[in-house]
């Protein structure tokens, strides 16, 4: 058969694209298997889940060559040969491949850390632009990306100058006869279209869930292009934002949240030694600890802890040593922590173009007549806390403009050392006042990490992210020890709980690490030293400590007293992922391609259980989904605020 220019460079830039992709994939293979301690068995599979990858590259690439298709087919017909009308469209394609390519660059960074492929809620950080960039320039490791991202995308234009010089400038003059130009050019375009779609079923096209193709998470998640997801989950946020969640009717989520409220006092849940209530006007500290998964610190493996101050605090204090934060994202954390109700998908909270009027800690504080204040280390406006907490029972929000600029060494702002020497100076101010209520939001673990120089810090570890771990612990030792010798100190209860945790490689499709966070209540003279097995939720951190202070609060969130109820489940979302644990079993729904699994997590098997144990798996689900459609409800109808 006589070739074509036209065709010929077509499948040139496919194939180059799909090599391209297939080199990010490796890239993040590469990166999943340098974190993982052992290094990951793929069983044989991993073959197949390229392969799966190559048809998921398959359909970004399709889309991107369906205009230029058209058009070279259009060319090819109309027998035209001006060189400028196939230099626009090399360019379309040149322009479509790199941001593209630079979709997979930022998945790969992305991935490692969120343990999800690259989604629209990445989208939110648009907002703070500046701070991204800035973000992106002060990390040794994004500048690396960057930069090496420039260089393959020079080298990537060369290469296919050169493909275009050679398959397509210098032979425009080739056509295929009109009788077999024709049927060519329609199987061209049907093909294109097959590639669209990624399958042959009439049914439905490619979706997320046909990549879930073994029980191994990675496996199932290393096949899809990061292109795809993102598209996809922009797709799945426009019609949540448009329609009502509906994750089941709101009769059925009304009838499981009333059933929780109604559950009587468990009085065997009490520690001995526990003396409640605490005091008349007791302080509150609650300190919300950036990125602090349990597999950081002692509390199961003190052999390979980077916190010795949070665990020495541990051993003298009320521990939940199975709490799980509500989302992936630090507003989530903020939101659950304070106002005990579960992450509802990828929505974010604080950023409704109406603010929510929200009932939990920092109201009912303030109708006692406690002084509220948040800080923060950096822009008080970031992701809009300082307009959705003032809206909801803070009486001020102090953050990097709060504070001297010379403090500030980077694009977080002040480090957390130097944040927690304004919350002692505030307290200091205001402890003859009453009682005060302060909620700090820590950020020194977090990329780009900048460690002060000229403290009394003496890190162990060698690699930049683990000494960021040892400093965010010792600026709470440093915290501690200065709060321990102000006058307000004996009088005060202190809480520890993290926004989320860290990604640890897992065999799921979901890190149980970047859930599992320490909830510990710290007051030695009122509250003794006690590890609790019992499942626990973010959101019931707030309920908890209510039911310490000495005052009556009506709990009409989403959160329990862990003192007097015990939870059958916890629950919460990973965006686009809703999961459930039970002590022993996970429950993992995928929102994107309606696929189920359940897994005996405790032992760390990938068999999935879903078919053997198809009621224990959807009474999980129906718990989840009722409490998240009640949330939901709740906020929407204007009822989770104060009654």
């Amino acid at each position: 058969m006589k070739r074509n220019a036209r065709l010929d460079y077509l499948l040139a830039t496919y194939l180059v694209g799909i090599v391209v992709f297939t080199i990010f994939r490796l890239i993040n293979t590469l990166v999943f298997c340098i974190n993982s301690d052992p290094w990951p068995n793929f069983e044989g599979l991993y073959g197949r889940a390229l392969l799966m990858g190559w048809r998921f590259d398959t359909v970004v690439s399709c889309y991107l060559l369906a205009i230029p298709a058209i058009l070279m087919v259009v060319g090819e017909l109309a027998r035209i040969k001006k060189e400028w009308y196939y230099r626009i469209i090399h360019v379309m394609l040149l322009v479509g491949y790199l941001i593209a390519f630079f979709a997979c660059t930022v998945d790969v960074p992305f991935f490692s850390y969120f343990y999800n492929r690259l989604n629209a809620v990445s989208a939110n950080e648009i907002d703070s632009f500046g701070m991204v960039v800035d973000m992106i320039f002060s990390d040794p490791v994004y500048v690396t990306g960057f930069v090496a991202y420039v260089a393959f995308a020079v080298g990537y234009v060369f290469l296919m100058r050169w493909v275009y010089r050679r398959l397509l400038r210098n032979r425009l003059n080739e056509c295929l006869p009109m009788g077999l130009a024709i049927p060519v050019s329609l199987v061209l375009l049907l093909l294109v279209f097959v590639g669209m779609r990624g399958r042959l079923s009439k049914k439905s096209p490619i979706r997320v869930g046909t990549a879930y193709f073994c029980n191994n998470g990675f496996l199932n998640q290393l096949g899809l292009n990061p292109v795809f997801t993102f598209v996809k989950s922009a797709e799945e946020i426009s019609k949540t934002s448009n329609r009502p969640i509906a994750l089941t009717t709101r009769e059925k989520a009304l009838e499981i949240y009333e059933a929780e409220k109604a559950l009587p006092v468990d009085s065997t849940l009490m520690p001995e030694g526990l003396l409640l209530p605490l005091p008349e006007r007791t302080n509150v500290v609650v300190v919300i600890m950036e990125s602090m998964t349990v597999d950081k610190t002692g509390l199961f493996h003190p052999e390979h802890s980077l916190t010795p101050n949070l665990d020495g605090l541990m051993t003298q204090g009320l521990v939940f040593t199975e709490c799980y934060s509500a989302g992936i994202h630090t507003y989530n954390g903020i939101y659950s922590s304070l106002y005990s109700h579960p992450a509802i998908l990828a929505r974010h909270a604080m950023k409704q173009t109406k603010l929510p009027v929200m009932c939990g800690l920092p109201q009912h504080l303030h109708d006692v007549g406690y002084q509220n204040t948040f800080f923060l280390t950096h822009d008080e406006d970031y992701d809009n806390m300082r307009g959705f907490l003032m809206a909801n029972g803070f009486d001020q929000v102090l953050g990097q403009n709060s504070f001297p600029s010379e403090e500030s060494v980077g694009t977080w702002g002040v480090p957390d050392h130097v944040l927690f020497d304004h919350v002692v100076a505030h307290c200091n101010a205001v402890a003859d006042q009453g009682p005060f209520f302060a909620a700090v939001m820590t950020c020194s673990d977090h990329t780009p990490y900048i460690i002060p120089e000229g403290i009394d810090f003496k890190p162990k570890s060698k690699e930049l992210s683990q000494r960021s771990v040892e400093y965010a612990d010792w600026s709470i030792g440093h915290f501690m020890e200065n709060a321990s010798r102000q006058p307000w100190f004996e009088n005060t209860v202190f809480v520890f709980i993290a926004d989320h945790g860290a990604s640890r490689p897992s065999p799921y499709d979901v890190s149980l690490s970047y859930h599992h966070i320490p909830l510990l209540y710290y007051q030695p003279k009122y509250i003794p030293a006690q590890h609790i097995d019992r499942l626990a939720l973010q959101l019931d951190m707030a309920p908890t400590l209510e039911g310490m202070l000495p005052y009556h609060f009506e709990n009409h969130t989403l959160g329990m007293d862990l003192l007097r109820h015990r939870r059958t489940y916890a629950y919460f979302s990973s965006d686009d992922k809703v999961s459930v644990v039970d002590g022993e079993y996970l429950y993992l729904y995928r929102i994107s391609g309606e696929h189920e699994s359940l897994y005996h997590y405790c032992d760390t098997l990938q068999d999935d259980f879903i078919q053997a144990m198809p009621e224990r798996a959807h009474a999980m689900r129906d718990y989840a989904f009722g409490m998240i459609q009640q949330s939901y409800q709740m906020i929407t109808e204007g009822t989770a605020g104060p009654l």
